[in-house]
């Protein structure tokens, strides 16, 4: 099922790719319907696996990853409704073209979860988070290629079709602000319904394994350290522009390393095998 959304996700990959090449006004609106029926289908996707599994389908590592690209694919859609600025668009695609791939090849199985609203509170905002700081990750590499051209003082392919800096910079500040807050909601209810848990199943060795020297909680924790020195450091340091993108694709790859090769080659206390 999840074949459906990757080859929609693909031609609007395409399709972007010749907005950013021509920028023709007729081939930008056909990628923006062509990522919103991806979207659309995928959607229709998430609800079929919903109801096959009984909950929203992250359990399984390939149906997570699904979850993540359905999500960045609709932040990235508000941002590009939001601002009528397409030029990010071939860069999204290549990420979510990318990464649905491996659901397409790799479908998995799914592993039973803790029935718990905290727990579903906690995954949610994590996916949440970790999709806007795809976008400020983007938008981030998006800064520095603008920089160099700017920097050549020889106004060339890129400068004509990217976005200036300072809106460049806005929209990944906006993007790490959104993550950041999601990230920490996501850790604060993690760390509730964790110690909840240890209290009414004691013995469970899963839960027991719930510690800092975990390696997704370690990279989780990173993360959320990585954007709050961001934040902290655009606010009284003066860290905005390039250095602030530097930072944001920082955190954007240790995100990644958390997303594929924890979940396949790894074993974590995330790995649940009981209710």
């Amino acid at each position: 099922m999840n074949l459906l959304p990757l080859v929609l996700y693909g031609a609007a990959g395409i399709a972007y790719a010749l907005h950013f090449a021509r920028r023709q006004p007729v081939v930008g609106r056909t990628a923006t319907l062509l990522l919103l029926l991806a979207a659309l289908a995928h959607t229709f996707v998430i609800g079929m696996d919903t109801v096959q599994v009984g909950h929203m389908p992250f359990a399984n590592p390939s149906r997570a990853i699904s979850t993540f690209v359905w999500l960045l694919a609709l932040v990235y859609l508000y941002l590009e409704v939001t601002t009528e600025e397409r030029a990010m668009g071939v860069f999204i695609l290549l990420i979510i073209v990318g990464l649905q791939t491996i659901p397409v090849v790799y479908p998995g199985e799914e592993r039973p979860v803790p029935e718990s609203s905290l727990f579903w509170i906690h995954v949610v905002s994590l996916l949440f988070a970790y999709a806007s700081f795809a976008l400020g990750g983007v938008l981030g590499l998006i800064y520095v290629l603008q920089f160099k051209e700017l920097k050549k003082k020889h106004l060339g392919y890129f400068y004509t079709r990217l976005p200036s800096l300072q809106i460049l910079d806005v929209m990944n500040s906006r993007a790490v602000t959104i993550g950041w807050l999601f990230l920490t909601i996501g850790l604060v209810v993690g760390f509730v319904w964790t110690a909840q848990a240890k209290s009414i199943t004691p013995d469970d060795p899963n839960l027991q394994l719930m510690a800092l020297d975990d390696p997704k909680i370690f990279l989780a924790v990173v993360t959320w350290a990585v954007y709050s020195f961001a934040l902290l450091a655009r606010r009284t340091m003066g860290w905005t522009g390039r250095k602030a993108a530097w930072l944001s694709a920082a955190g954007f790859a240790i995100i990644l390393l958390s997303f594929v090769p924890l979940n396949y080659f790894f074993t974590t206390s995330h790995s649940f095998t009981s209710q």
